[in-house]
């Protein structure tokens, strides 16, 4: 399973880390991804990072803001958000899949597992 930490209230322009911790599956074989959902909205993908961690992906409108990262000895993949803005309030889910195409091209329900969420808001 996946679980989610981490979220909460900052200010614009402020910075969050979120963090997803594995258990029960072989992390170091699973390319992982960070998925968010704002209120009313579908569901966005935001990040991506190969099972080595030698490939990153993000949207070209969020990539100078997020980092995606991860530490194969923790089982744990993070979500670095810095300038944070009032839109970018969603909950954001971590998924994990062996196909990391599925992350890049949103395809959030397809994965092998994903969390339960974590909240952040942005306040202006």
């Amino acid at each position: 399973r996946l679980s989610e930490s981490g979220g909460g209230l900052v200010q614009a322009g402020g910075s969050l880390r979120v963090s997803c911790a594995a258990s029960g599956l072989p992390f170091d074989s699973y390319h992982m991804g960070w998925f968010r959902q704002a209120p009313g909205k579908d569901y966005e993908f935001v990040a991506a990072i190969s099972w080595g961690g030698g490939n990153t992906h993000y949207p070209v409108t969020l990539k100078d803001r997020f980092t995606i990262s991860r530490d194969n000895a923790k089982n744990t993949v993070y979500l670095q958000m810095n300038n944070l803005k009032p839109e970018d309030t969603a909950v954001y889910y971590c998924a994990a899949t062996r196909q990391y195409e599925k992350l890049v091209q949103g395809r959030l329900y397809e994965c092998d597992y994903w969390g339960q969420g974590t909240q952040v808001t942005v306040s202006s």
